[in-house]
């Protein structure tokens, strides 16, 4: 039986790579994508959710949910365009009457009870609102992943804070806080897995619907990472969620205790891990620290060289 998912999601070039991986992917059924501003506003993350499943056409579609109207500081349009998908104008036909994200999220989990994998690719907010319209919610999640904070690594964003973490460090906390087993994937991991052009060719050579739509976006993230970060590739960040959930064996993850700091002038957004060998410490979170670089690359380019079924 099929591994039921909730993708949280802001895309985002590397994100559209990861709900393309997941839809892809027929051991994994995405019951619901929701859209959450992030890299780019509400309203653009909402479109581009319909955009990624409109050029994918899975056989079976999401339900997809519309992002909360929430506005942060940043975003993420040096990496990945003023639309989030590199500017290439992709046509789109949105649903008209689509549940915003934080319902959604809380219904899909009271339908299946236990059942679901939650994997927030974006800042937490929309899953921290779930949580306070409902919050039973913690316990019906079978798994939680979560892409965010920076824990030996530089941050992205300020020296110590991830972009994830630095948007909404309140809700990233009492997401972290819930009673849900959570498996966090920090910049520490996230940042090894890097694609070389040739290795994001490979993707977009399966002459497939999914093919043909990363053939065109992902070229439009490599300059600007070169740029930015002096490497030739592209970081597919928020695929590491995926490979977590569909081969955990390519991830290595321990337990520990990890908070965020939420006010700090200079630390805003900074996991702090508590190191101390105190007894009363109670692991919050299985905190990835390495990957397994050729499990992760060949379950990525495995399953978007397969055609769907």
């Amino acid at each position: 039986m099929a591994q039921k998912v909730i993708l949280v999601a802001d895309p985002g070039i590397d994100t559209a790579v990861a709900i393309a991986l997941a839809l892809n992917d027929p051991e994994l059924e995405v019951l619901a994508l929701a859209a959450s501003a992030g890299n780019v506003s509400a309203a653009q993350a909402t479109k581009n959710v319909h955009i990624i499943v409109e050029q994918i056409d899975p056989p079976r579609w999401p339900r997809i949910g519309s992002a909360l109207p929430v506005e942060y500081d940043g975003a993420g349009t040096d990496l990945n365009g003023s639309d989030g998908l590199g500017g290439l104008d992709f046509p789109c036909v949105q649903l008209h009457h689509s549940h915003p994200s934080d319902k959604l999220i809380a219904d899909t989990l009271r339908q299946y009870p236990g059942e679901v994998a939650v994997l927030v690719l974006g800042p937490c907010t929309v899953l921290a609102r779930a949580l306070d319209r409902d919050p039973d919610l913690a316990r019906l999640i079978q798994r939680l992943v979560i892409v965010g904070g920076a824990v030996t690594e530089p941050g992205d964003v300020t020296p110590v804070a991830e972009f994830h973490f630095w948007c909404d460090p309140a809700a990233a906390r009492q997401v972290l806080r819930c009673s849900a087993p959570i498996t966090l994937l920090p910049l520490d991991v996230t940042h090894k897995l890097i694609f070389s052009p040739t290795d994001c060719g490979k993707l977009s050579a399966a002459g497939t619907r999914t093919g043909d739509f990363l053939g065109k976006i992902l070229p439009t993230l490599l300059s600007p990472t070169a740029s930015c970060y002096g490497i030739e590739g592209a970081f597919l960040t928020d695929a590491l969620a995926i490979v977590a959930l569909a081969r955990p064996v390519a991830v290595a993850a321990n337990g520990a205790a990890l908070d965020v700091e939420t006010r700090g002038e200079l630390t805003r957004g900074m996991s702090v891990v508590d190191r101390r060998w105190a007894k009363t410490a109670r692991p919050m979170v299985d905190l990835a620290s390495d990957i397994d670089l050729r499990v992760a690359k060949q379950y990525i380019v495995g399953i978007l060289s397969t055609p769907l079924a």
